[in-house]
This record gives structure tokens, C-alpha cells and sequence, in this order.
């Protein structure tokens, strides 16, 4: 195709891309936007009029379309389609263009590239092939000149899905009647034995990954690599300077027999990931002695409202950690599911959900995860028919929430050992929340945080914590109308019966807290986000307020007027009752109190991944 062509009026070639058995691709203009941004032009001219060829092309040619567009919807590592289209018997695709450089000008013969910047080059890689992975999709030519490094941010981006199958076509390829699609396309040295006999698997993607991570720290190509007479596995080791560890993980993603690798791209990740984890310290849990403390909540009466709380329990040991050299941070799409109650506390139904996961490697196999909070408008604060709600929850307004990252869980003990080097936590396990922590030390965690990873985090304003506690819920709970001990870490055990007229929501059954609990062990919201109901208060950036009468609407923290010495929390905790674990509930305390029944999570802008370390 000439430059300087227009198609359909809208799109002017510049320059070829490059040329394949299927088609060519060119460098384009999109004439009918400002600018006239680059685009991709993707030409695919199958060179036969045998009816059969031009059928599996237009099915290979329908199929890019389709996976293109739903991948690049999910991931901002795959590039996005903007359009196709079919003129005679040849076919186009429209694509976003991606500014960078192929890694193949990293990956040069000869040079060993360190094992920080493999494992983060790995994690770059797999959290694009994750998204196709998770939607069953074989990307089947993983290679370097398909790894494109963007300019903008240095993330990874998975280009040129030209042979790209969905398993569902090759299981029903063979049976009568139906064209096979089951053709061996892929790279010699990164395509294993099952894949250039037109049978891949996810695994065979796996098996590309791991030799990309292996020419990286040997400076070989793959077809330059010896390999074991017996077992055909390849023989690399002897060539690079590498850890047991992440050895371990390259042999099993090259494992010539793909049964012994990793299933997909997720599976890597973890092990990646979660290698080294750090271990619960055990400390012995006494019963705790039962004092007259103020309780996070102001009274209706706009008093503090004295509730009997336990006695913190001293720390005997910290939780040691040590912190990673390099701190990088993935994109995943994570899939699970939400239940919904009915006014007794019985589950009566279940909902699939998804939601975008950034990860951040605390070291020592500690992770944090952040999940992507779409932008929207909500009504904050109760309805006055709600049962047991408080004025201070007034008045209901509408308020418009940017979108943001919040934490999956709340902070857990191992991440916070990461990160300050000690486990002021009564309950202890690594897994569970961090607590006895008050709002100016969540705030330094926050500060300490931002500045090893070099992205901001900070706890949420008021209306962010809502916003995201409801997931798009209007009940009382984002389960439905009431919360049962299957759903919640809360308690109904407390003496203080002449304080309040109901222990129990709604419908729902006693139950008995008795402490903290581990992280994610409930059942999520719509969002993604475990834990928000129960188990510990969680610290909000905001200022106390004894209502709403002047409150942000735009999702940022209120910390003007009020009383400055206060600090929200929100979401009740193992200790207290269900009514106070409402998504509209509002409590304080002084920002330098700490207890063992408060904890904090956090939030972040939407992250801009830093470049590789080398």
C-alpha cells in the first residue's frame, strides 16, 4: 500500500510497519480528528481466492476484531481497536498506536540484564497476558518485537494479536463441517513443542514468557540455548547470575512438558509474588479487661458516648520485616463474588463481579492491593427510614467521587511491618489488620509509603470510604438490609444492653466477636473490597462535623471548621454492634488515640508506573 493512501476517506497511510504471512502493517493518520493522531492500520490480504482460505481469513479477521476490542476495554497493556472493516476480499482493523520501542533494543545479544529488572520485565509482561488469559485468549507469538516498552509511562504493552485463538474455536475446529483454525503460528525458541504442532495451550504462553525473562539474563537467544538430551528441557543456568528462587520459577514456565508448567498468567504472578511470605508471629490472646473509654462516636445528644472497651494489650514482639530493593506495581483484572441477604440474613443470591487490581511489592512477599474505584455520583449519609440511624448521618446529598484506588483490604500487619518496621497490633497475625494505630500514625504510613514508592497515598476522605463501601447499594449494607457472622467479624456479646434498644439488625442472628479476624475472609462488595463492614474502624482524612449542613461534594476530605482535634472512622468493628457497622455510620476520636479495635486503609490517584531499575 502507498503512503500517502486515504482509506474510507478517514485514514492516511505514512509508513509500513512491517509485513507477514497474513497481511502488512502500516503507520496511519485519523484525518477526522484534531490533530490527526497516529493510528495502526492493520491490512490483512489473503493471497489465494480459494473459498476456503478467504473464509478462515475472514474468521481469523473477525475473531482479532473481537478480542482486540474486548481486551483493550479491560487493559491499558493491550492496545485498543477503534475500528474494522472489509472491502472486497480485503480486510483492515484500526488500532491505537503506541509510542515507544520494542524491548528487543533492551534485550541485546550479549548483554545480562540484572534479576531486578527480569523479575520486573516478568511481572510487566504477565499483567497484560493475565487480562487475556482470564478472558480464555492465547496470545501465541510472545516474543521481544511484540513487547512494546510505552514511552509515556514505561509500562509493557502486548502488541499484534494477529494469531490469536480462543480455546473454544480450537476445541470445535475438527468436528464436521467446521474449517480448522488450529494452525501452528508462533517464533522459533519462544514457541514450545505442543504450539508448533497447531495445539497451544495458555501454558504455551507461559513457556514465551519464560524465555524472554531467560534471554534477558543470559543475553542468549533461545534457538542459541543447549538443550537436555533426555528430557528436552533447556539448559540456561550455567549462563546467568540468578537466585535459586526465580530460577525455580523459569524452569517450571519453560518446562517442556506443558502439563509441569504454570496454568497462566495469574498463577505466575502469585509465585512471583508470593515466594517469601512473611509469617504470623504468634502472641497469646488474654481476655480483655473491661473499661469506661470513649467510643469513636459522638452521642445523638452530640456528647461523647461512653461504651465499654477493652484494654489494649501490650506488644511483646514486632513483626520484622525487610524491605524490597526495588517497589513495583502491576495492573490485574481480578475476578469474585458478591452475596446478597434477605431480611432474615440468608443468602439469596450470588453475583460475579470484577475489578481492576493494582499491586505494589511491599519485599519479602509482602503485596499490597489497590482496586480501581470507577468515578460516580452517589447519595451520601442514611435515609431517615432507615432503622437505627443517627442525626449526625444528615443531611442525605449528593456528592460526585473522582475515580481513585483504595486498599482491598484494610492495612494488614505484614504490610505495615513492611513498611514502619514494627507490629504495634494486639490481635496478632500477619494477615490480620493492623490496629492499636491512631490516625497521625496510619498518616505517617501514608507519608513513608509515598515516598519509597514515589506515588501518593494518604487515607480517604469521608465520602470516598462511602462511596466505596456501598458499591453502588443503597441498603443499610452493602449484603442488603442487615449483616449476619457469616458476612461480618462483628460483636453482639456486650453488657451496655440499657444503652441501646436493639443488639441485633433487622433479622439477623446473635453472634459473638471475639477479636480480629484475617483480611478478605468475608464476602466482598460490587467493588472488590473486603472488610469494609467490621472487624476494625477505619481512619478517614476528614475532620469531625456534627452533620453534612456544608460538606464537600466533589469526594475531597472535609478539613476545615468542626473540631479539628477529631478524626473520622468509619465502619464499626469486631467489638460493637451491627447497627454500628452501617455504610452511613459516622464516628470519631482524637487523632492521637489508638485502640485495638481501629485500623486504617488507604487510597491512591491512578498510578504512574516507574521505569525498570537495570
Amino acid at each position: 500500500m502507498q503512503s500517502g493512501k486515504i482509506l474510507r476517506n478517514h485514514y492516511k497511510i505514512i509508513d509500513t510497519l512491517g509485513s507477514g504471512g497474513f497481511g502488512d502493517t502500516y503507520l496511519a493518520q485519523d484525518l477526522d480528528l484534531p490533530g490527526k493522531p497516529k493510528c495502526v492500520v492493520k491490512h490483512l490480504s489473503p493471497k489465494s481466492s480459494d473459498p476456503g482460505v478467504l473464509t478462515i481469513a475472514q474468521r481469523l479477521f473477525e475473531r482479532e476484531a473481537e478480542t482486540l476490542y474486548k481486551l483493550g476495554k479491560d487493559s491499558d497493556q493491550i492496545p485498543k481497536l477503534f475500528a474494522h472493516f472489509q472491502e472486497r476480499t480485503e480486510f483492515y482493523l484500526v488500532q491505537e498506536y503506541i509510542e515507544g520501542q520494542d524491548i528487543s533494543k533492551e534485550l541485546t545479544p550479549g548483554k545480562k540484564l540484572s534479576e531486578s529488572y527480569t523479575i520486573t520485565l516478568l511481572k510487566g509482561i504477565l499483567s497484560a497476558l493475565a487480562v487475556a488469559h482470564q478472558n480464555n485468549i492465547i496470545h501465541r507469538d510472545i516474543k521481544p518485537e511484540n513487547l512494546m516498552r510505552r514511552k509515556s509511562d514505561k509500562k509493557i504493552v502486548l502488541i499484534d494479536f494477529g494469531a490469536v485463538k480462543e480455546i473454544t474455536a480450537l476445541t470445535t475446529a475438527n468436528k464436521p463441517g467446521k474449517t480448522t483454525l488450529t494452525v501452528a503460528f508462533g517464533t522459533p525458541g519462544y514457541m514450545p513443542s505442543e504450539q508448533a504442532i497447531g495445539k497451544p495451550k495458555l501454558s504455551s504462553d507461559i513457556y514465551a514468557v519464560g524465555m524472554v525473562g531467560i534471554k534477558a539474563l543470559t543475553g542468549k537467544n533461545p534457538g542459541n540455548l543447549p538443550t537436555d538430551p533426555n528430557t528436552g528441557n533447556v539448559i540456561w543456568r550455567n549462563e546467568a547470575k540468578v537466585s535459586n528462587r526465580l530460577a525455580n520459577i523459569l524452569d517450571r514456565m519453560v518446562h517442556e512438558y506443558f502439563p509441569q508448567r504454570y496454568e497462566n498468567a495469574t498463577e505466575v504472578l502469585e509465585a512471583l509474588v508470593f515466594t517469601n511470605s512473611l509469617q504470623p508471629i504468634p502472641a497469646p490472646i488474654t481476655t480483655p479487661t473491661q473499661v469506661k473509654t470513649v467510643l469513636a462516636v459522638p452521642s445523638p445528644q452530640k456528647q461523647p458516648l461512653l461504651i465499654s472497651t477493652p484494654t489494649p494489650i501490650p506488644v511483646t514482639t514486632q513483626a520484622k520485616t525487610v524491605l524490597a530493593s526495588t517497589y513495583n506495581t502491576n495492573i490485574s483484572i481480578q475476578k469474585f463474588k458478591t452475596v446478597t441477604v434477605n431480611v432474615r440474613g440468608e443468602i439469596i443470591s450470588h453475583s460475579p463481579g470484577k475489578a481492576e487490581v493494582m499491586t505494589e511489592n511491599l519485599g519479602n512477599g509482602v503485596i499490597l492491593e489497590m482496586v480501581k474505584i470507577p468515578a460516580g455520583r452517589f447519595l451520601m449519609g442514611s435515609p431517615e427510614t432507615e432503622a437505627e440511624r443517627i442525626d449526625w448521618e444528615s443531611p442525605q446529598h449528593y456528592v460526585d467521587v473522582p475515580e481513585f484506588f483504595m486498599g482491598k483490604y484494610p492495612v494488614t500487619q505484614a504490610q505495615w511491618g513492611a513498611i514502619m518496621g514494627n507490629n504495634p497490633s494486639g490481635f496478632k497475625g500477619a494477615s490480620r489488620p493492623v490496629e492499636r494505630v491512631s490516625w497521625n500514625d496510619a498518616t505517617e504510613f501514608c507519608q513513608k509509603l509515598s515516598e519509597i514508592t514515589g506515588k501518593k497515598y494518604s487515607l480517604p476522605s469521608e465520602s470516598q470510604w462511602e462511596y466505596a463501601c456501598r458499591a453502588g447499594t443503597s441498603t443499610p449494607f452493602y449484603f442488603g438490609e442487615t449483616i449476619t457472622s457469616e458476612l461480618v467479624n462483628l460483636n453482639r456479646n456486650n453488657s451496655n444492653v440499657n444503652l441501646h434498644s436493639h443488639f441485633t439488625y433487622a433479622g439477623e442472628p446473635k453472634q459473638y466477636g471475639q477479636g480480629t479476624t484475617d483480611v478478605g475472609i468475608f464476602p466482598p462488595n460490587a467493588f472488590g473490597l473486603y472488610d469494609m463492614h467490621g472487624n476494625v474502624w477505619e481512619w478517614c482524612q476528614d475532620v469531625w462535623h456534627d452533620n453534612y449542613e456544608g460538606a464537600p461534594t466533589d469526594g475531597s476530605a472535609w478539613e476545615t471548621g468542626g473540631d479539628s482535634n477529631r478524626r473520622m472512622l468509619r465502619g464499626g468493628c469486631w467489638y460493637l454492634y451491627s447497627r454500628l457497622c452501617r455504610s452511613a455510620v459516622r464516628g470519631s476520636n482524637v487523632a492521637d488515640n489508638l485502640n485495638y479495635i481501629r485500623g486504617f486503609r488507604i487510597v491512591s490517584s491512578v498510578p504512574v508506573v516507574s521505569a525498570p531499575r537495570y
